[in-house]
């Protein structure tokens, strides 16, 4: 089977995809594309592991899309809020499979939706696969050494075929890769004019973040490496530190994190840390909220 293309998704998505949390990929347009592809981290320059896309169903209402979060993992508040409304589209997977080596890439320009791989990618992400599928049907075909299923089955009336046995026996559970721990960089009071304006402040712990995310007042005089923001949307930003205005200079996605989230005067937005250019927001709920 031979991998041609690869889809770029963002955390936290790809990570609920690879850790079997998530099987339903949301996007704002159908696709006619069936069958294998790459996953790729957006940002990483790796296809992180491999799927097979079998079904793109119908745009999904807000109810129903709430009623099928244990598929696409997109939180209620985002749904209300309208945060997603583009996103409504299911891509339905099955068959993911995360790739203990991750397959480097070149992404050429031109490349919205689909990736196309070259030959020397694609044969490796096929071998990837092959080895993988290898693995999977070796597991099936041993036999438990404190189980003998021709007993089992004899005793229960059934057929002893292997076909058969195999239809019975259910699936191994997905074992989730275990998260990043994560410290505590600091607090921000969220107050009227924050709200209004779509910003917080982080100077009262802007020494905890790396010195070379930390610009001045302009972008020419920015950062020389940005930190990734994880806010719980459908895609994570990329931004540097305005040392002068003391808050992150890209502040376009802070709206709707506020209303994601139902921040209000004198909430709290929480900042940690599960690596040094990686942080995560939420909003902590003040005494009168």
């Amino acid at each position: 089977m031979i991998v041609k293309r690869g889809l770029i998704i963002d955390e936290p998505w790809i990570g609920h995809i690879l850790e079997g949390r998530k099987d339903w990929e949301m996007r704002s347009q159908a696709t006619s594309h069936r069958g294998w592809f790459g996953l790729i981290r957006k940002g990483s320059g790796l296809v992180v592991g491999l799927a097979r896309l079998v079904d793109c169903g119908k745009a999904l209402s807000p109810s129903e899309m709430i009623a099928s979060q244990d598929h696409h993992r997109i939180p209620d508040s985002m749904i209300r809020s309208g945060a997603v409304s583009k996103w409504v589209v299911p891509w339905k997977l099955a068959n993911i499979q995360p790739l203990e080596h991750p397959v480097s890439y070149e992404h050429k320009s031109g490349a919205v939706i689909w990736v196309l791989f070259s030959d020397e990618v694609s044969t490796r992400l096929a071998e990837a696969l092959e080895a993988t599928s290898t693995i999977a049907c070796n597991t099936i075909a041993t036999p438990s050494p404190t189980l003998d299923t021709s007993l089992v089955m004899k005793a229960s009336g059934h057929p002893t075929t292997d076909a058969s046995f195999r239809q019975q026996t259910p699936a191994a559970p997905a074992h989730p890769l275990p998260e990043a721990p994560r410290h505590l960089l600091g607090r921000s009071l969220i107050t009227g004019g924050n709200l209004r304006n779509s910003h917080f402040y982080i100077g009262d712990f802007l020494d905890k973040f790396p010195a070379d995310s930390i610009g001045g007042s302009s972008k020419e005089d920015a950062g020389s490496r940005d930190i990734t923001v994880d806010w719980g949307g459908p895609s994570t930003v990329m931004t540097d530190i305005d040392r002068t205005k003391r808050m992150f200079r890209k502040r376009g996605w802070v709206r709707q994190f506020f209303l994601a989230s139902g921040a209000r005067e004198g909430d709290t937005v929480v900042v940690n840390a599960s690596a040094p250019y990686h942080v995560h927001v939420h909003v902590e709920r003040g005494s009168n909220s």
